[in-house]
């Protein structure tokens, strides 16, 4: 767990400075919205490590839902500290990494030929597709759209 505390917090530290470089908002400022992304994160991660096997990525979200649900205290300044962060600052060390890491599995990733294009095709559109009903539904009961 310290190993991926540290990597998260690089990762931290590379978004502040895409953040910075890229979109002008000062590493102070963003500083507040990164800590509290990787406390999310750090946060999901045990959860995942203790309670019934889902994806990681499940509880992190969660626990990010949560945080920033109107019935949380404090949720305001949550929104309000993250909302610092573009998040192709956030993506893209993420990104990087992740490349690299598809890098030395090259020869497994061959492997797998033309079917993973079609498989990663079909998770992306049924993601973006759900996410988009979801998001719509939401701003229907809360009267936005």
């Amino acid at each position: 767990m310290i190993e991926k505390t540290k990597v998260l917090a690089l990762i931290g530290i590379i978004a502040i400075l895409g953040n910075w470089v890229g979109y002008g908002v000062s590493p102070i400022k963003a500083l507040p919205g990164i800590i509290l992304i990787v406390l999310f994160t750090i946060i999901g991660l045990v959860l995942n490590k203790y309670l019934p096997k889902m994806p990681a990525v499940v509880w992190i979200s969660l626990i990010a839902l949560i945080a920033t649900t109107p019935i949380f205290p404090g949720n305001e300044w949550i929104v309000a500290k993250t909302a610092d962060i573009n998040f192709m600052a956030l993506a893209t060390p993420i990104l990087a990494y992740a490349g690299l890491s598809l890098g030395k599995d090259i020869e497994s990733f061959k492997k797998l030929g033309w079917r993973i294009v079609v498989i990663s095709l079909v998770v992306y559109t049924g993601t973006f597709l759900f996410a988009t009903l979801f998001a719509e539904i939401v701003f229907k009961i809360q009267g936005r759209f």
